[in-house]
């Protein structure tokens, strides 16, 4: 493993907890102590964490996100799973949103396996790596929302993207999370996203957020819904018993992939 794929692990794993020990980043990372010590020594550098005595701990709890294409290489097969779950939720024919982002994207490639081939639907998307994908499909007619393109996400998100939708109505709405707890509902990290999900789940009969199980119990910046206004949350096995009947008893069907 190169330093740099060592070290981003080691920053999505302190951001998700807080700190982060050796012990625990030579076994995941298998490696030597004194290699984690040096991949520490960089991240305190670049003032991501600060090391302390058997570890590090994160240096503030600012909006962290990933790249696109680190994502889609974090979580990759849970990704995979819950992306399928949403695909068997999908309608017998009408229209769809889906959302921007690595778990997005994982959706539109496992509707293009998994839908059934007498089956037709509409979907609407602000997801532009996945228009490409979407729209080589016969079954499927693609309409890919305007607006100004985030580049970490690769995605439409702006007030043309939320005006858009508006005048818009879907069977089904999939938008993912960087974050749902009973406290603060379902999370993303900038209010130009949380807009846009809003409006889309707004828009449809059905709604449902799409989530890994490390991203369940916790919150970022930016509610864009409260549990009761969400049918279900899909996610996958990793998620706790306790956790999920929690979230359960707000509303939204917990669903495990």
């Amino acid at each position: 493993m190169y330093p740099a794929e060592r070290q981003f692990e080691i920053t999505r794993r302190v951001h998700e907890q807080g700190r982060v020990t050796i012990g625990e980043m030579c076994a995941v990372l298998d490696v030597t102590s004194e290699t984690v010590r040096r991949d520490l020594a960089a991240l305190e550098r670049q003032g991501v964490l600060r090391r302390v005595r058997g570890g590090a701990v994160l240096v503030h709890r600012a909006p962290f996100e990933l790249t696109l294409a680190q994502r889609r290489l974090t979580y990759a097969a849970e990704k995979r799973r819950i992306a399928g779950r949403v695909v068997e939720l999908m309608p017998e024919d009408g229209a769809v949103f889906l959302d921007t982002g690595s778990l997005g994207f994982a959706i539109a490639a496992a509707l293009v396996r998994q839908l059934p081939a007498e089956r037709r639907l509409t979907v609407v998307t602000n997801n532009l790596p996945a228009v490409p994908v979407l729209a080589a499909d016969p079954r499927l007619t693609v309409f890919a929302l305007p607006g100004r393109v985030r580049p970490i996400t690769e995605g439409a998100v702006d007030e043309w993207t939320r005006a858009r939708l508006e005048g818009l109505r879907a069977e089904l709405a999939v938008v993912a999370a960087n974050g749902v707890s009973v406290e603060a509902g379902a999370t993303t990290t900038v209010p130009e996203e949380a807009a846009v999900k809003r409006a889309m789940l707004l828009g449809a009969r059905r709604r449902v957020v799409a989530v890994t199980s490390a991203r369940m119990g916790r919150s970022s910046f930016v509610r864009y819904a409260t549990l009761d206004e969400v049918d279900a949350v899909v996610t996958d096995t990793g998620v706790e018993d306790e956790l999920a009947a929690t979230i359960a008893a707000e509303g939204p069907e917990v669903l495990r992939a």
